[in-house]
């Protein structure tokens, strides 16, 4: 039995938790939380919106990704199917024969079921030959 007395003496064991010390804690946490929260200066971001580009692109070049993952590269003269190796060379060299000073972008179009993995390595292949401007298409509306 737990409650007998030890040693003949008064003393009873006890078995509950002292409350009183992680109350004080917590009364403690509780105020400083209270003092600095209105010091905190809440952090702005800038998000961009769709369609407030300054130098819009005058020829545009797309990329279109596939439900099924294939990539097409889409200019205003032709539409090609190209693999993940080729359409990062067909968007430079387009890019280059629209000339230096041409304001001249590739978009990436994709179908809203496409994993976001094949859209990344689109971007990737992209980047990586050396195209300069690249932008993704939106669908606005509901």
């Amino acid at each position: 039995m737990p409650a007998m007395a030890s040693r003949g003496r008064g003393r009873r064991t006890i078995n509950e938790i002292n409350m009183v010390p992680f109350i004080d804690v917590m009364l403690v946490l509780l105020i400083i939380f209270m003092v600095t929260a209105p010091m905190l200066t809440p952090g702005v971001v800038d998000v961009p919106s769709v369609g407030k580009g300054k130098n819009m692109p005058k020829v545009v070049a797309q990329v279109i990704v596939n439900k099924d993952g294939t990539l097409q590269f889409k200019t205003p003269e032709a539409t090609r199917s190209l693999n993940q190796r080729e359409i990062g060379d067909a968007a430079s060299r387009w890019q280059k024969a629209q000339g230096a000073d041409s304001a001249s972008a590739v978009v990436i179009s994709a179908d809203k079921g496409v994993q976001y993995e094949t859209v990344v390595k689109a971007m990737d292949a992209l980047q990586k030959a050396g195209v300069q401007r690249v932008g993704l298409s939106v669908k606005q509306g509901g």
